[in-house]
């Protein structure tokens, strides 16, 4: 099977997880909002953000070891591929014992973290909650590096598969405990029952697959290997604590800055932002594989092209998401969830000029993984993570929310500017110069398109309700990509995604009348 049929199946089967995950995570957000408290809302945020910063422990070694599977798997290269994961196992569950021991020693700080937790009867029941989140992410652990076995293969969808029927069963399940008990203690054991159950099927799936991994004659890996691994981590790790200093603070900040009960408002859009922006990211974190095979086994000429397209095709997304985000974003929750929870224009503006420039992000991000570019840029982190830390914790004493995202965004804006130039050079061979042309080029189409999709929503949305919502979202598609085509559609990138997608169109047509 072709790299273009291995991303477009990686692509329908995320998006079908992605679509029914959706539909009950909004369901169980509702019945929790009405049956449980604001508090706990923010308390569940805050400390899934927590176990995040734990995961530094990981330091990049998944993805360095992910990388060094592209070869070997598309070589066939069986004895290679045991010896990688051999190494991978033992790193793993060394690991899982780190973040058990670090977020152990967290515990008597949970207090000070935590900051006006209403309605919880005692520090006891903040160290439980605490504790339950923990052994979930430590046990993941034991059974996450199979993945990246099948992922190397560019089958992504397994992962996915198995990860859509876990969430739908611990969603459907979590909802009933809430409904029939009004129990976070309830809410959160169902899950963690469940998830225990997902990853012991999910080691005995995998071993069945790739019966390979359980023989005992596996060869080491050579020290040229293990260096390599070793030098691509240790750059990883800069990577890894910045990353986590930069993403994964801003609900940490607000829970001690401002109240636990915020950081469980910001949740709620994050949430949705999340929930559909999982649909976008799809489409780019499926074809992570795909580029590690196209990086070893073609030019560098076809490399530039594909990467040029893949980044169009990003600005596109994003740039259409943000735009619907923006104009949406409120009025859903206000349908939704009622007015209780809605947030200030000005800090979703900000929210949602991060998540564009993260798009663009996320293109870079994924090249630099699947081309194995760490370190060249591993201080880079290092810096954004100062950056944002400083930033937001000034701002917010001073101008409150809104300085979180200031933060996030000045820190963002670093990678946006400096890792264009180090891929183009490394991996390109190339001036960076076309790069920020095309910067400049997608915003300011991007930002008309708003203009317009705002002025037409000040006329067709003057009250929300589901019918001027569901008009809107007509208007907004149909405004923002015929502008978009209009000064778009006669390049080389256009052409190619519309070839790509006619074909797939034409098949599913001929299929239909075999």
């Amino acid at each position: 099977m072709g790299r273009v049929k291995y991303a477009a199946r990686n692509i329908m089967f995320g998006y079908v997880s992605n679509i029914i995950t959706l539909l009950l995570n909004a369901i169980l957000r509702y019945v929790f909002i009405m049956r449980l408290d604001e508090t706990l809302l923010g308390i569940n945020s805050t400390y899934t953000n927590i176990l995040s910063v734990l995961s530094l422990a990981e330091l990049g070694v998944g993805t360095a070891i992910n990388f060094s599977l592209y070869a070997p798997v598309a070589k066939g290269d069986r004895e290679k591929v045991k010896a990688y994961m051999q190494f991978y196992k033992k790193a793993y569950r060394m690991i899982a014992f780190i973040v058990a021991a670090v977020g152990l020693i967290l515990v008597p700080f949970l207090k000070y973290i935590i900051k006006d937790p209403i309605g919880i009867d005692s520090t006891q029941d903040l160290i439980n909650f605490y504790l339950i989140f923990l052994f979930n992410t430590v046990s993941s652990y034991f059974v996450a590096y199979k993945y990246s076995l099948s992922n190397a293969e560019q089958k992504n969808y397994i992962q996915s598969n198995v990860i859509t029927i876990t969430k739908i069963v611990t969603t459907l399940v979590q909802t009933i405990v809430i409904l029939a008990t009004s129990s976070f203690y309830g809410y959160l054991i169902s899950a963690s029952v469940i998830e225990l159950a997902q990853k012991i099927f999910a080691n005995i799936y995998l071993n069945y697959k790739y019966p390979y991994l359980k023989e005992k004659n596996v060869e080491k890996l050579t020290k040229e290997e293990t260096s390599d691994i070793k030098r691509k981590t240790g750059a990883l790790v800069c990577h890894k604590v910045g990353d986590v200093a930069r993403l994964q603070t801003d609900s940490i900040i607000i829970s001690g800055f401002i109240n636990v009960a915020m950081s469980g408002m910001v949740d709620n859009y994050n949430m949705v932002i999340s929930s559909v922006s999982n649909f976008v990211n799809i489409i780019f974190n499926s074809v992570i594989s795909s580029f590690g095979n196209l990086i070893a086994t073609e030019s560098r000429e076809k490399q530039y092209n594909m990467f040029c397209i893949y980044r169009f095709f990003a600005s596109w997304i994003y740039g259409f998401s943000a735009v619907g985000f923006y104009i949406l974003l409120t009025p859903l929750i206000k349908l939704w969830l009622g007015d209780k929870w809605i947030l200030p224009g000005a800090v979703i503006a900000a929210i949602l000029i991060d998540y564009y420039f993260k798009g663009e992000r996320v293109v870079l991000s994924n090249y630099k993984t699947a081309a194995g570019v760490f370190e060249q840029d591993k201080y880079l982190p290092l810096v954004q993570g100062a950056v944002n830390l400083v930033i937001s914790v000034v701002l917010v004493i001073k101008i409150g929310l809104i300085g979180v995202y200031i933060g996030t965004i000045v820190s963002g804006l670093l990678a946006n500017i400096i890792r264009p130039v180090i891929i183009y050079r490394v991996c390109f061979e190339r001036k960076a110069t076309s790069y920020f042309y095309d910067t400049v080029r997608y915003a300011a189409v991007i930002i008309l398109a708003a203009a317009c999709c705002v002025l037409c929503s000040n006329i067709f949305m003057k009250e929300v309700t589901i019918a001027s919502f569901a008009v809107m979202i007509v208007i907004i598609t149909l405004v923002f990509n015929g502008i978009f085509l209009i000064f778009f559609g006669g390049t080389a990138e256009f052409r190619y995604l519309f070839a790509i997608f006619r074909d797939k169109a034409y098949a599913v047509v001929n299929r239909l009348h075999r």
